[in-house]
Order: C-alpha cells, then sequence, then structure tokens
C-alpha cells in the first residue's frame, strides 16, 4: 500500500436490496433522452445523438436522506430517471453484447441547479457546476438484474408532496440502455462500479425548501428524499 500523505477517501457505496452494496467507480448522465424533455429544453430529439456530463461518486445522496438546497441556487429542479450499474467494463461494446457488462439497476434524481447550468450554456461554458455540485444524485437501493432482468419498458414516475409532476414510460428513451451503454463505450474505457443516469421524461420542474420528493420506476424500485 501507499504511503498516503492525507487520509484517503472513502468508497462510496450504494446499499443493494436484502444485503450488501455496490461500489461506484463513476457517474455518467444522459442528456435528454427522452422526446418530449429534449422539445421543453428546446431541442430537436429526433437528430440528436447521445451526449454524456458526469457526476462524482460523492454527489450520491444515500438511504433517503434529505438534500440541503444547493447554494448559489434559486431554480432547483428534479430528473427522475433510471439508474444503471455496471459490472463489467470495456471499450467499444457491441448492443448486442451490452447487458452482458450490466449489475443492475436503481431509481435515482439527476438534480439540476438549473438557473446556473442556463447561465453556463448562453456563456458557452461547462455544466459541471449545474449538475455536480454536492448531494445531487439521489439513489434508491440497488437492486440486481439476476432478479429482475433488464427493463426495458415500464412506469417512471415522480410525485412532489404527493402529486404526480413527471410520468412516462422506460419505452420511450430515444436511446435505449443497450444503445447507451454502446455509444458511451465508443467516447470512455467503461469499468466495473460505473453508473449511467439514463435521461428524464419530461415536466422536470422547480422544488422548494421542505419539498418531498418520491420517485419510483416499476420493476426496478423508488428513490425519496425531502429538500432542507
Amino acid at each position: 500500500m501507499p504511503d498516503f500523505v492525507i487520509p484517503a477517501p472513502p468508497v462510496v457505496a450504494v446499499p443493494v436490496a436484502g444485503g450488501g452494496a455496490f461500489p461506484v467507480r463513476r457517474v455518467f448522465c444522459v442528456g435528454r433522452n427522452y422526446a418530449e424533455h429534449a422539445r421543453e429544453m428546446g431541442s430537436d430529439p429526433d437528430r440528436e445523438p447521445p451526449f454524456f456530463f458526469m457526476k462524482p461518486a460523492d454527489a450520491l445522496l444515500l438511504n433517503d436522506a434529505d438534500m440541503p438546497y444547493p447554494p448559489q441556487c434559486k431554480d432547483l429542479h428534479h430528473e427522475m430517471e433510471l439508474v444503471v450499474a455496471l459490472s463489467e467494463g470495456g471499450t467499444d461494446i457491441r448492443e448486442a453484447d451490452a447487458l452482458r457488462h450490466v449489475w443492475g439497476y436503481a431509481a435515482g434524481l439527476d438534480m439540476t441547479r438549473r438557473d446556473l447550468q442556463n447561465a453556463a450554456k448562453k456563456e458557452g461554458k461547462p455544466w459541471d457546476m449545474g449538475k455536480g455540485f454536492d448531494h445531487s444524485a439521489p439513489i434508491g437501493l440497488m437492486v440486481p438484474a439476476s432478479k429482475i432482468g433488464h427493463p426495458a419498458k415500464g412506469l417512471i414516475e415522480l410525485k412532489v408532496n404527493g402529486k404526480v409532476r413527471q410520468t412516462s414510460d422506460l419505452s420511450k428513451m430515444i436511446w435505449n440502455i443497450p444503445e447507451t451503454i454502446a455509444y458511451l463505450s465508443r467516447l470512455v474505457r467503461l469499468a466495473p462500479g460505473d453508473l449511467i443516469y439514463t435521461g428524464t421524461p419530461e415536466n422536470v420542474a422547480a422544488v422548494q425548501r421542505g419539498d418531498l420528493l418520491e420517485g419510483m420506476v416499476e420493476g426496478v424500485g423508488t428513490v425519496r428524499t425531502r429538500i432542507v
């Protein structure tokens, strides 16, 4: 072992339904992967290839913990998503082989400082501070694909204070899970422990302190957090 000059950071790990934990290496996120969300964000979903951004692994918010309202923000938005967890990596992965690389799935939220993101877009700057801030990735329990299979369709929904805000179906993804894994593996070498947030459906909107967010992905699980 190397002689570290400061304490090594802890491994970030997502609890697994039934016991154990999934160690996380990196968090990739797909932008605008549902047609209606792409349209509400002002883009044409029929011609746009997938694009990706990242969040730090320690942005994951676990165990239904409260989410502090982030600093330097006046427009915090929710984005409900299916999360894919990889057990195998590689480059140039074939679509036909992609699901063999998947360990399991979870329900997650891609929380976004929309005001900071929009300002960065306008100025042609990176989105990092709009997307990759502390506690910006609430996630529910991980469930193994060996138990639930590989969801290609099913309800994805988010309620805020008990009222439905986002509702759609996984089948409406522009780029499905195998296509997304294959495409991303041509850009970077994927690795065990990588997560992929697969994009959000339409009707993203602002939340305030005190709001309770309860999301679910049919056949996968739930995610819950309160903004404080």
